[in-house]
């Protein structure tokens, strides 16, 4: 059974993440309301806070860059967010810290 905020789609996995901008700093702080919520240190200012996080989950989940992209929630804080080439058995591990 995956996390209730991991999705599993053909090549990829999507995330649902709840984003709390403007903290103190950029981390993960496990699942609320079924979703993964991530403070971002980022301001939701000019799509500062999208870049930082999508920046933050490649380094987390150790995929490029490129491999990963907003899917919905461009001006929300409820975002979907895509990772091409990757596992959810691996992501599930990455980000509730059980690796």
């Amino acid at each position: 059974m995956t996390a209730s905020w991991l999705k599993e789609v053909p090549g990829a996995v999507e995330l649902a993440v709840l984003v709390q901008p403007r903290a103190s700093r950029t981390r993960v702080l496990g699942e609320h309301d079924g979703m993964l919520k991530i403070q971002l240190a980022a301001p939701p200012v000019d799509g500062e806070a999208n870049a930082a996080l999508l920046e933050f989950l490649a380094k987390q989940l150790g995929v490029p860059k490129r491999q990963v992209s907003l899917v919905s929630g461009d001006t929300s804080r409820r975002k979907r967010v895509r990772v091409e080439g990757l596992g959810a058995a691996r992501a599930e591990a990455v980000m509730s810290g059980t690796t």
